[in-house]
């Protein structure tokens, strides 16, 4: 059976060929009524545009590349989901890469985007050379999400505002009661923000000997190990400021082998209230760094860059907000 095409489309629509076009190009310009009987006929008629075809005629792909740092990181995943609903409803396509997998097989990080010719690019979480993105941005737009290192001229950056969720974290133990306060550190921009931000927040407080930092990978395993490092010093912490949740679930293991309750006898927050924070056994306090608000930012970028090539970057920042949940409160006594 031959497949429907779009003049097949344009007569069962009772419309014409151009305009079918346009609505298929999420034109702004056909009137609701006439955009919803060309699409009702899409649907009856099964039919499905030649993208190759469209390609060659309008000189873009309709794809967005989308590098992440790594998948398995949940906060992705929340802004993936602000991502993708915007681009969609533009027409664009989403080409998934994995970063962290790239590297491992010595693959270019960037170079399958070009060779696809894709119309633009996405870039979440920190790579580990921010200035290779250089390159990229002379031939296509290019946003970087989650991530605060330096990016070549051109580029947007779209993220939460880690000093301001840091401090937000922070200002809530010490309400709490808590003195002695220690934060498990990450690596790179964001990792630094967070840091410096706790440290200000406790000197803020008159509390600047009582702020421990201990670095950790931002993995389970990480937060674990520098969880037990801090839970052996002669004079331990009541609370634990972990640099994400999934350091935070090494930090609970830590006390829970250590005989400690939390959190009776520890407190502990994570950041990004991702899906594990929510989970029952954890139910785990933590920032919610407005993930899903940095993905549909970021897709705006992208699309204000299609319409307007050029110009300085821009740099935005989504307003996080405290998730307390079950595992603070106020710091043993005695």
């Amino acid at each position: 059976m031959k497949p429907p095409t779009i003049r097949d489309v344009a007569e069962h629509a009772g419309v014409s060929k151009s305009l079918v076009s346009l609505v298929l190009r999420g034109s702004a310009q056909v009137r609701p009524e006439k955009r919803e009987a060309v699409l009702r006929s899409v649907r009856a008629l099964g039919y499905r545009p030649n993208a190759a075809a469209r390609s060659l005629s309008e000189q873009r792909t309709r794809t967005v590349g989308v590098l992440l740092h790594d998948l398995r990181n949940p906060w992705y995943v929340d802004l993936l989901d602000g991502l993708n609903p915007l681009l969609h409803d533009h027409g664009l396509h989403m080409l998934l890469a994995d970063a962290r997998l790239s590297r491992r097989t010595g693959q270019d990080l960037t170079g399958p985007f070009l060779d696809l010719r894709a119309d633009g690019l996405v870039v979440v979480g920190t790579l580990p050379d921010p200035a290779a993105l250089g390159a990229v941005a002379e031939r296509m737009p290019v946003v970087v999400a989650g991530a605060r290192e330096p990016v070549p001229p051109g580029v947007d950056v779209v993220a939460g505002d880690d000093e301001q969720g840091t401090r937000l974290v922070t200002e809530h133990l010490v309400g709490l009661g808590h003195r002695r306060i220690a934060h498990l550190a990450g690596y790179g921009a964001v990792g630094e923000l967070r840091r410096r931000s706790f440290e200000a927040t406790m000197r803020g407080h008159g509390l600047g000997a009582e702020a421990a930092v201990e670095s950790c990978d931002m993995t389970e395993e990480g937060g674990y190990r520098a969880t037990v490092r801090l839970l052996g010093r002669p004079v331990r912490p009541t609370a634990v400021i972990a640099v994400n949740d999934i350091a935070a679930v090494g930090a609970l293991s830590a006390a829970g082998e250590l005989g400690l309750r939390v959190p009776q006898d520890l407190s502990v927050t994570g950041y990004d209230n991702t899906s594990i924070s929510r989970l029952r056994h954890l139910w785990l306090t933590t920032v919610d760094n407005a993930g899903h608000e940095v993905g549909r930012r970021a897709a705006r970028c992208l699309l204000d860059r299609f319409e307007a090539p050029g110009g300085a970057g821009r740099v935005q920042l989504a307003a996080p907000a405290l998730e307390i949940r079950g595992t603070t409160g106020a710091p043993p006594t005695g």
